[in-house]
């Protein structure tokens, strides 16, 4: 029998807990990964808080992995033993679906995700399917990859779904761990940037980031002056904003499109809608080739994302850390020494 051992979540809220379990046979197409490092994302603490569902516990959060692959099943394809890969917010779809066959294996129904009835990366090992264990690029930095492997993935995918033109107007609203990466993404996509941002203190930090103008997101007389702006604005906070005010910046035919997770329900009127033919959209975190792709991106433009590192064994720390928005702008833990 082999143990991995991790660190869970015992029950509601509460604080990690030391935790061997075995993860039962290896499958015939999947990979084990010895994890190298793993960021921290809010879709973790969201598990651990049950904030979306009720969680089963104890749970081994962590979705944002850089390995490298020590085991693999007998059908696995294209990956080798001693290779690097990244792995995030999936771990498995069935391969034969409309969606997995037609390259958006992060729609099919039986998606599973990596800390969604099973145990993710805030632990010595974690498993998944070979084809969601992504390899690193040449010229990707490994102690900083892990967060686009989730927020990374999400911050790129509308800019490929929507097919956003380097002409095109964009803003960003929230500028943390989403929020940092989608301006980044933005200026190397060669667009006029806009950050939307609730904190004063973080105005020049967006400009520092790729920016080229920041609004407030709260001020209604701010957001009124910038009324008819955009051609496209990313919202990548899950806060209760003001919805029509937020629109109104659009121009027509713009979109606003959420990556964040509202859980609150949205208030808002259609008439600034229909009258200039604007629309809303959302979308997950991306499939395999998009997150190959957006990883080609980040080479490419020498983009990271903007990390700070704990030991493992400091885990309680870190969430700390991020829940009392202290992160700059992503967490990521580093596996411990033996």
């Amino acid at each position: 029998m082999t143990m991995f051992r991790g660190w869970a979540a015992p029950g509601k809220g509460a604080e990690l807990q030391r935790f061997d379990f075995d993860p039962g046979a290896l499958g015939p197409e999947e990979v084990e990964i010895a994890v190298e490092h793993c960021g921290i994302c809010h879709s973790d603490l969201a598990m651990v808080d049950s904030e979306w569902f009720p969680v089963s516990y104890p749970v081994v959060p962590g979705h944002e992995v850089v390995g490298t692959i020590v085991a693999a099943g007998p059908h696995v394809k294209g990956r080798t033993l001693g290779q690097r890969v990244g792995l995030g917010w999936h771990s498995s779809s069935c391969q034969h679906c409309a969606y997995c066959l037609g390259g958006e294996q992060n729609l099919c129904p039986t998606r599973q995700p990596t800390i969604v009835g099973r145990h993710g990366g805030f632990a010595d090992k974690v498993r998944a399917h070979w084809s969601w264990a992504l390899p690193l690029p040449e010229g990707l930095d490994p102690a900083s990859a892990g967060p686009l492997m989730c927020g990374g993935g999400t911050a790129f995918l509308p800019f490929v779904i929507h097919d956003i033109k380097p002409t095109d107007r964009v803003g960003v609203v929230g500028i943390g761990g989403l929020g940092h990466l989608a301006v980044k993404f933005a200026n190397a996509w060669g667009c006029e940037v806009t950050a939307f941002t609730s904190s004063a203190s973080k105005r020049e930090e967006a400009l520092a980031l790729g920016a080229h103008r920041t609004i407030s997101s709260v001020d209604q007389n701010e957001l009124k002056a910038f009324a008819g702006q955009l051609d496209f604005l990313m919202v990548t906070v899950g806060a209760s904003l003001e919805w029509d005010a937020l629109i109104g910046t659009l121009a027509p035919k713009g979109r606003m499109h959420l990556v964040g997770v509202v859980t609150e329900a949205m208030k808002l009127r259609t008439g600034s809608l229909l009258s200039w033919q604007r629309s809303m959209s959302a979308s997950p975190t991306a499939s395999p080739v998009t997150l190959m792709k957006m990883m080609d991106f980040c080479v490419r433009h020498g983009i990271a994302p903007q990390v700070e590192h704990f030991p493992m064994s400091r885990v309680n720390d870190a969430i700390a850390h991020l829940r009392n928005g202290q992160a700059r702008y992503r967490v990521v833990l580093d596996a411990d020494s033996a």
